[in-house]
């Protein structure tokens, strides 16, 4: 039996509200049919507009094997390309980040325009067509100022995804925003245990004393469990559906990502130990209502956010191996607020400074006995985590299809 075989048998013989088998986490030939199935097929998010503010801006980002780079043109399209030389493949753009008016190979000095022609290499031989030779292009789409990228050849519709973003994301304008701070943290553990420690708040009471300050621990607050039953969360739609802020449970039909508003503890308006505001001057200017809790936006495999009245949180989940994932957390605020002055970085970042790092020995724990030869797919809680259960059946299904298409592709190859 071939490890695709394998896997797609284990999923089919999975037991429903249980955790998955061992080698989904640990195996590495199971990794890599997560990277060739999800990570290199599906829309990724990698980053926001406003961190390529202007003309020349880039940034990179590795998604498994591929290294990728994220540059806004001089006609202010917003495009990414794969980061790697068309002479002998040496990365173009090395550092994290910058701003250049062309991106030069540090290697031997091709030469790319923004939009990703080649327009110089020295001493070619006679019949050499620069036009033949520009760097290879990766899906890029913007809505809401994210930045996804699919790295397939025939990337999925992006549209439904945009239809259900735009709305709720358009009043935040995060577009005019900046990133006050930047964190990645390495989780020693697989990217999917990262996703189920996510997805629920059971383990919040005992582990966060700074998120439980503000945040719900109630389970219907992301949308899965019951929330369209809970009074409080039909409450604080219609306070702030009148207001103009799209905020009801909206999911697509796949389960891929969703999006909805819940309410702070009390009378908590922002993540900080008091639940006070961290930053003084409004996210967005199109946004009146106070007390508008937290947007929370998830979307698999790659995002969960909270944007809030004065900030927003951005996470981003990339698998560095089987057993290691980079979790990357970004504090946004309005463009013009000024540290010292409008916030102090401290008060802003604290709770989820502390909240990842909390999370992050959770999920190494976890991996840890996960490692252990006595180890068994265990039952989640129905009460409290429905969305861990909601996480693990989306993925479950997705690869399911995709295996399934793959071994029908070749044994019709076969025949």
């Amino acid at each position: 039996m071939d490890v695709r075989e394998e896997m797609l048998n284990l999923i089919r013989n999975r037991r429903a509200g249980f955790s998955l088998e061992q080698p989904f986490y640990t195996d590495a030939d199971f990794f890599r049919l997560d990277l060739d199935l999800i990570w290199y097929r599906d829309w990724l998010f990698v980053g926001h507009d406003c961190e390529v503010a202007k003309p020349g801006g880039y940034f990179t980002v590795q998604v498994g094997d591929y290294p990728i780079v994220i540059v806004r043109g001089r006609d202010g399209e917003i495009r990414a390309f794969h980061n790697s030389c068309r002479h002998r493949g040496s990365r173009v753009c090395a550092g994290e980040r910058g701003t250049s008016a062309r991106l030069v190979c540090p290697y031997h000095q091709w030469t790319y325009d923004l939009d990703g022609a080649l327009v110089f290499a020295r001493q070619m031989a006679e019949g050499f067509r620069k036009e033949d030779f520009g760097l290879k292009p990766v899906a890029c789409e913007t809505t809401g100022g994210y930045i996804f990228i699919c790295l397939a050849e025939e990337p999925a519709d992006f549209a439904p995804f945009r239809t259900l973003m735009a709305p709720y994301f358009a009043p935040h304008n995060l577009s005019e925003a900046r990133v006050a701070h930047e964190t990645t943290i390495i989780e020693k553990g697989n990217w999917k245990l990262v996703w189920e420690n996510n997805r629920e708040c059971y383990h919040c009471a005992a582990n966060h004393p700074e998120l439980c300050k503000t945040f719900p621990e109630a389970p219907t607050v992301t949308g899965v469990n019951g929330a369209e039953s809970d009074p409080e969360m039909l409450a604080h739609w219609a306070k702030c559906e009148a207001a103009g802020l799209p905020s009801r449970f909206r999911i697509d039909p796949a389960g891929q990502y969703r999006a909805t508003r819940a309410p702070l503890l009390r009378d908590a308006v922002s993540y900080t130990i008091t639940g006070k505001r961290a930053v003084a001057r409004d996210l967005s200017d199109r946004v009146a209502l106070d007390r508008i809790g937290t947007l929370l936006l998830y979307h698999y495999p790659t995002t969960w956010n909270h944007v809030l009245g004065d900030h927003a949180v951005t996470f981003r989940v990339l698998p560095v191996g089987p057993q290691e994932t980079a979790v990357t957390t970004k504090w946004l605020v309005h463009k013009d607020a000024v540290e010292g002055r409008d916030y102090h970085l401290q008060n802003l970042i604290h709770v989820w400074t502390e909240t990842n790092d909390e999370d992050r020995r959770i999920v190494e724990e976890n991996a840890f006995g996960i490692r252990s030869p006595a180890y068994e797919p265990g039952p989640y809680s129905e009460m409290h985590e429905g969305g861990v259960i909601q996480f693990v059946d989306w993925y479950a299904a997705f690869m399911e299809s995709r295996l399934a298409d793959s071994a029908t592709s070749h044994w019709r190859n076969v025949a």
